[in-house]
C-alpha cells in the first residue's frame, strides 16, 4: 500500500468510528444494566447448582467410604503381604543377647563376693596367727583359710558366730611396718 492508500484508509475508518460513536453511546445505556442483572443471574444460578449438587456429592463421598475404601485397603494390605519376603524376617538376636550379659553380670557378681570373702577370711587367719608378710602374699587357699577362721575368730574371744566380723591385723607398708587394727 502506498502512502495515499493508507491515509485514506486511516481517514475513512475515523468517519466510521466518528458515526458509530453515538450508537455505541446509546448501546452502552442499554447494555450496562442488562450487564448487571445478567451476572445477578449467573451469581443465582451458581448458588442453585451448588445447592442441587451438595448433596450429591456428600452420598458420593459416603458410598466411596463404605464400599471402594475397604476394598482398596484390603487390596492394599493383600499386595503388601504378597511383597514381604518371608524368609528375610529380622531375627530375634536381643533376647538371647540380653540373657548372656545378664548371666554374665551375676556371674561376676558372684565371684566378687567370693574373692572378697576370701580376702577377708585369709586377712582374719593370717593375723590373728601374727604373720603380717604372708597376708600381703596371699598363698593361702580359701578352702584352707576357711577352716582354720573358725579357730582363729574362737581364739579372739569371739564364740566363732560367722555373722561377727573378725578383727584382723595387718601390715600397712606406707607406714613402715606398724600394725593397725582393722574391722571387716
Amino acid at each position: 500500500m502506498s502512502g495515499s492508500k493508507r491515509t485514506e484508509a486511516l481517514d475513512r475508518a475515523r468517519k466510521a468510528a466518528d458515526q458509530l460513536k453515538p450508537v455505541a453511546d446509546h448501546m452502552k445505556d442499554q447494555v450496562k444494566p442488562l450487564a448487571k442483572t445478567t451476572g445477578q443471574a449467573a451469581r443465582r444460578q451458581v448458588f442453585r447448582t451448588r445447592v442441587w449438587a451438595a448433596p450429591r456429592v456428600e452420598r458420593t463421598g459416603k458410598a466411596l467410604t463404605e464400599t471402594v475404601a475397604p476394598k482398596v485397603s484390603a487390596l492394599l494390605s493383600s499386595a503388601a503381604e504378597r511383597i514381604d519376603p518371608v524368609g528375610q524376617r529380622r531375627r530375634q538376636w536381643r533376647k538371647p543377647v540380653g540373657i548372656a550379659a545378664a548371666i554374665a553380670a551375676a556371674a561376676s557378681a558372684v565371684a566378687a563376693v567370693f574373692r572378697n570373702r576370701a580376702k577377708i577370711i585369709q586377712a582374719g587367719f593370717i593375723g590373728s596367727a601374727g604373720s603380717a608378710d604372708s597376708a600381703d602374699s596371699g598363698s593361702a587357699d580359701s578352702a584352707g583359710s576357711a577352716g582354720s577362721a573358725g579357730s582363729a575368730a574362737s581364739t579372739d574371744g569371739q564364740s566363732g558366730a560367722s555373722d561377727a566380723a573378725p578383727t584382723r591385723s595387718r601390715t600397712d607398708a606406707a607406714t613402715g611396718g606398724e600394725r593397725k587394727a582393722h574391722t571387716g
